[in-house]
């Protein structure tokens, strides 16, 4: 039978794309009769026969033999005198199977019967492709970089699938070349079109997960679980761990000897500065926790609007602050509170006769943004500021020497009217 190149080609389908034989032949059955619809209106009268391991293919169309003056429909039946010509003995009301050729459907036909085919084929990959991701997303996957552009990394696995890794999943140091092997999650599968577009990601709180989870033994067992995580990429991070056996140092057995079991944690996501912390449903013990290295006097919580006002002394704000706000902001993420720091001795009326006024007070002549860089390293009042000397607050925020006087001239005046 005529081959064409198609059946050919059947193999070499079943071989390069490592499809299972069922599916295969369903792939080619439905390529057939979509053909088959468009040349005779209908398939419910055909047989296909497919052998794609020989390459091999049969068409059989079944007709009812008519009388010649009653032929109505061609397709599902056949005259007497024509069906003779088959058999001699043939007779009214029988049925006869009768081979269809693949030439019999025509070249173009036949043209875009193959292009149907690979389509299809490629159509059954990605859809495997978009499963198999899908059921990984969430887990460490590793690829190898193929080519960098300035928005983006594009990887390649082991078998060739195309990974994608933007600049915002990267962590602010990473910097890759052709051929290096870099290790993310996965963190999302999106079809595009038909093709799926996998994301791999470095900077979500679910890769640092899994690290620990591939790294510390104990966690991979389950004797330890990540209670949460929270971080800045490649800056800080803070991890809350805890375990139902009391034998078991959570804390000690994440970091390890010396720092051992964490430094590579540390050095994959970029010397990134990771706090473990023993978690706790006691909510004053856990902000304190979440706060190290910085020693809590005291806390104020307010359970309804999830505010907390923690009292520190003075060389400790600085150490609850952290560089730029980083430790902070990480230890309210981690235990869900808005964190204050409050100075002892700075409660208004403390220090002086006169009464003190919130920062926020002053929005109408201070920008917002200035306004939030001292709250970060906890200067929330008139008067905390004031007390500040002005060099020391150009080296603990972002703030310009000449904003800083301006907004200690502003407030002065409100104390001196």
């Amino acid at each position: 039978m005529e081959n064409l190149a198609l059946i050919d080609s059947f193999s070499e389908f079943k071989d390069d794309k490592l499809i299972d034989r069922v599916t295969l032949m369903a792939i080619l059955e439905d390529v057939f009769r979509n053909a088959l619809k468009k040349k005779y209106g209908s398939d419910d009268n055909f047989d296909i026969i497919i052998n794609p391991d020989k390459g091999d293919m049969e068409i059989w169309r079944r007709r009812v033999i008519v009388a010649d003056e009653d032929l109505d429909f061609e397709n599902e039946e056949i005259t007497l005198t024509e069906a003779r010509k088959i058999e001699s003995d043939f007779e009214i009301g029988e049925e006869v199977s009768e081979e269809v050729k693949l030439i019999d459907l025509g070249r173009r036909a036949i043209l875009a019967l193959r292009q149907n085919l690979i389509s299809k084929i490629h159509e059954h990959d990605n859809t495997n492709l978009y499963k198999q991701f899908k059921d990984i997303i969430g887990d460490i996957y590793t690829a190898e970089v193929h080519h960098v552009r300035p928005r983006v990394v594009i990887l390649v696995d082991d078998e060739g699938n195309e990974i994608i890794l933007p600049k915002e999943k990267q962590i602010p140091s990473d910097f890759f070349r052709k051929g290096d092997n870099v290790r993310g999650i996965i963190e999302s599968v999106e079809l595009k079109g038909n093709k799926p577009q996998i994301i791999m990601s470095r900077t979500s709180e679910k890769f640092l997960e899994k690290l620990f989870e591939q790294e510390i033994p104990e966690v991979f067992d389950g004797l330890i679980m990540v209670k949460n995580v929270v971080r800045i990429p490649g800056e800080k991070a803070k991890v809350a761990v805890d375990s139902y056996d009391d034998r078991i140092d959570p804390v000690g057995a994440c970091v390890g000897m010396k720092g051992s079991r964490i430094h590579g944690i540390v050095r994959e996501l970029g010397n990134e500065n990771i706090d473990v912390i023993n978690y706790t449903s006691n909510i004053q013990l856990y902000i304190t926790r979440a706060l190290s290295p910085a020693k809590v006097s005291s806390i104020k919580i307010n359970e309804e609007t999830k505010r907390a006002e923690v009292f520190l002394k003075l060389e400790e704000v600085s150490k609850a602050i952290g560089r730029g706000g980083h430790n902070i902001r990480l230890a309210g993420q981690l235990t869900g509170y808005e964190l204050d720091v409050i100075r002892e001795g700075d409660v208004a009326g403390s220090t002086s006769d006169d009464d003190d006024v919130e920062l926020t007070e002053f929005s109408d002549e201070i920008e917002d943004w200035v306004i939030e860089e001292f709250a970060k390293i906890g200067l929330d009042t008139a008067k905390s500021i004031l007390k500040q000397d002005v060099e020391d607050l150009v080296r603990r925020t972002d703030l310009e020497e000449e904003t800083i006087l301006d907004v200690m001239r502003i407030l002065k005046e409100e104390f001196d009217s």
